[in-house]
């Protein structure tokens, strides 16, 4: 029996959904919503830390943000191709789940396995509702399914969103999950080598981020995302914005 979701978000490393959208999924959790969550790697590449601890710090970070499931597809760390192979496991993975969103990285980005992760969402995304492409699971055959839409979460490099969260209400919990991955952030304490993200200025970059975004839109704190389609709102009114 497959578990019916409403959001599915998809990151290439473990903590990748925490530091892009953590705020937006912990609100989405807040409002009721079935969001579960998916790491394609094990992070197994990582300079600090090793894959045990990640996931451990990856099902901590799952609880703090409210999830229903977190899953890991195990596919190589540094080795995310585009075959069919990994595709199959994307496919099968939307299909179980059947979410109605799906949330994955932007197509240009700084780290190429955030860059071979989107390719891989995205086409999956398709083909999951192609009703000639079977895929099973625990050996029953999966029905098709596509999610209605897919957006990007921002990460490296700054895109002119197509929308921005309000999670003014739920940076906080953004940040707690995000310090779950402790291996992977600053650490006194800590004899792993220095990395760009364990320097004591880096959370300090991500809270800063946040507050330009949501200073965009005349809240405390915001995430960015884009969308290929043009949204629509019931009325103008539903518009989160900056008072003139």
């Amino acid at each position: 029996m497959h578990m019916q979701v409403d959001v599915l978000a998809i990151g290439a490393h473990p903590d990748d959904i925490e530091l892009s959208c953590g705020g937006t999924i912990a609100k989405l959790v807040k409002d009721g919503h079935k969001v579960a969550l998916t790491d394609v790697t094990q992070g197994e590449l990582g300079t600090r830390g090793n894959k045990d601890i990640r996931a451990k710090e990856a099902s901590e970070a799952a609880k703090i943000l409210g999830v229903v499931t977190r899953r890991n597809l195990k596919i190589p760390d540094g080795g995310i191709e585009l075959n069919r192979a990994n595709l199959k496991k994307v496919i099968t993975l939307i299909r179980d789940l059947r979410p109605k969103i799906l949330i994955i990285p932007h197509s240009v980005e700084r780290h190429p396995d955030h860059v071979h992760t989107h390719r891989l969402c995205k086409e999956a995304w398709y083909y999951s509702g192609l009703g000639k492409i079977e895929t099973s699971l625990n050996g029953a055959t999966q029905k098709p399914h596509r999610p209605d839409n897919f957006f990007e979460f921002m990460q490296w490099y700054e895109f002119t969103p197509s929308f921005i969260v309000d999670i003014s209400g739920t940076f906080d919990v953004k940040m707690k999950a995000i310090k779950a991955h402790s291996s992977q952030f600053y650490d006194p304490k800590s004899k792993d080598p220095e990395t760009i993200l364990s320097r004591p200025e880096f959370l300090e970059r991500i809270r800063t981020e946040c507050e330009y975004f949501g200073k965009k839109i005349g809240t405390k704190y915001g995430e960015a995302f884009y969308s290929w389609t043009p949204l629509g709102v019931k009325t103008i009114f539903d518009f989160v914005l900056t008072k003139g």
